[in-house]
């Protein structure tokens, strides 16, 4: 286990090497400037959010698809993976973490909108989108599709369902005692019931559990900063100066270096917000909406609500926290300044990080077995799909009992991999997402319905079969 874990360990840094994090923060960067600063309009995206857009064709509202996206990216990630990026990169990886997510915007929105515009029917009319149609419709890279849809799977079991199950395991273990096994059984109890309804019960139980979850996490977070006020403007100076210096400042967190902070500050802020890896748009293609731009500015608001503000205001907590107590990573592990942070509030302290670690990985895994289910489809069609729940819900399980520092490894290493093609989707369809834009914002034309017809899957793959038969002839 040990040689295997340093294996892992080394392949992941690899992956996670300067030439991924300028790919990554590169594609933010240049979408950016190529939607023409999308992020100011991050607040008609919010009030669009909340907005129904009745006599759209698709699965679930657009709420409904923010709020199953919001489930899967608002999760460990905000609580145990802004601790595991302190402890590795110190306090210097939440600034990394916060532009990440405040560029990622403009990916997250891009990446949407081709879901939406590319997006195909099945044969009972239910929507199906993402990466893999983007570039087999868009582009015509049926192969690389294929490749991110094979990823995405995998992936799941990773980021969506053995991480999640092993940090909720953990924070049960540290604050209630409950045993892993335990644990296990009520996760697959817990989401095993919600999978049997498909996308429509899914979306149901995230819109009324993601709201309730976010508002109960952020009042606790509100309540510890207050606590540590006399900290804050120290941990802003810290955060800030130990980003870009060789080494950390706070607490004794010596050595770590700007690549550390910036490896993992990205890393986490990839793994919180999913900007980039292309999950989000698989969700987004089944919304209720009249264009692409439509849902894609609705969609790039689940990063602003999951980075630029909840994961702030952990990394802020968990800062002040750090300052507060001297602590160093050579005395906690990243899960456990989360645990000793929201120990300051007593009891109601840990009754948060349960009741927040618990709904936060249980939606994580709901969202996330949706973006696995569309994957499988599309590779071996509706009949594999049962069988890859099954599989799921166990990795769910076994997850519990396996060491953290693997799940996280092998997880970041699957984020990076699948987020490749996904990335060369967004960079070759620009032109596509910057014309849409420009054309959608104009006054009115965010209203207007789309003309263009949503294609059978069935109709897509026998013009593809029929193109290659005559280009063997």
């Amino acid at each position: 286990m040990e040689k295997f874990t340093d294996i892992v360990s080394l392949v992941n840094g690899w992956v996670w090497g300067p030439w991924f994090l300028v790919l990554l923060v590169g594609t933010h960067v240049f979408l950016t400037f190529r939607t023409g600063f999308i992020q100011k309009k991050i607040f008609k995206a919010i009030k669009l959010s909340f907005t129904k857009d009745e006599g759209s064709e698709g699965d679930v509202s657009q709420f409904g698809a923010l709020t199953t996206a919001l489930a899967s990216t608002i999760g460990t990630g905000n609580i145990v993976g802004v601790g595991t990026a302190i402890a590795a990169g110190g306090p210097g990886a939440v600034l990394w973490m916060w532009l990440t997510g405040v560029f990622g915007i403009a990916t997250k929105y891009s990446e949407c909108l081709i879901s939406v515009k590319y997006r195909v029917k099945d044969e009972t009319g239910g929507m199906l989108g993402g990466a893999m149609y983007a570039l087999q419709r868009g582009l015509n890279i049926r192969w690389l599709g294929v490749v991110f849809a094979v990823l995405t799977a995998i992936c799941a079991f990773g980021i969506g369902s053995g991480v999640q199950a092993n940090a909720t395991a953990t924070i049960l273990k540290d604050n209630l005692n409950v045993p892993y096994w335990a644990t296990g059984i009520l996760l697959v109890v817990l989401v095993g019931a919600v999978l049997i309804g498909g996308i429509k019960w899914i979306a149901k139980v995230c819109e009324k559990l993601v709201p309730f979850m976010a508002i109960f996490y952020i009042l606790g977070c509100l309540v510890l900063l207050v606590m540590n006020a006399k900290y804050i403007g120290a941990a802003f100076a810290t955060i800030a100066t130990d980003a870009f210096s060789a080494k950390a400042v706070a607490g004794g967190f010596l050595g770590q270096g700007v690549m550390a902070a910036m490896r993992f500050g990205v890393a986490r802020g990839l793994f919180s917000n999913e900007s980039g890896m292309g999950s989000a748009p698989i969700v987004a293609a089944a919304a209720k909406t009249k264009n692409p731009v439509r849902q894609a500015l609705v969609s790039m608001t689940g990063t602003f609500w999951d980075t630029v503000v909840i994961c702030l205001m952990t990394g802020l907590v968990l800062t002040t926290t750090i300052l507060k107590n001297g602590l160093t990573p050579e005395d906690l592990g990243g899960m456990h300044i989360t645990t000793v942070a929201f120990n300051d509030l007593g009891v109601i302290g840990s009754v948060i990080l349960v009741v927040g670690i618990l709904t936060f990985a249980s939606s994580t895994i709901l969202g996330w077995s949706y973006y696995g289910d569309r994957c499988i489809d599309y590779l071996f069609g509706v009949k594999a799909v049962i069988p890859y729940r099954v599989l799921y819900i166990i990795i769910a399980f076994l997850g519990a009992t396996i060491a953290l520092d693997i799940v996280w490894n092998i997880a970041d290493t699957l984020n990076a991999l699948m987020a490749i093609p996904n990335i060369v989707a967004v960079l070759m369809l620009s032109k596509v997402i910057a014309n849409e834009t420009k054309f959608s914002l104009k006054p009115g034309n965010l209203d207007l319905a789309d003309e263009a017809p949503i294609p059978l899957r069935s109709d897509i793959e026998r013009e593809r079969k029929e193109a290659r038969a005559k280009k063997d002839k």
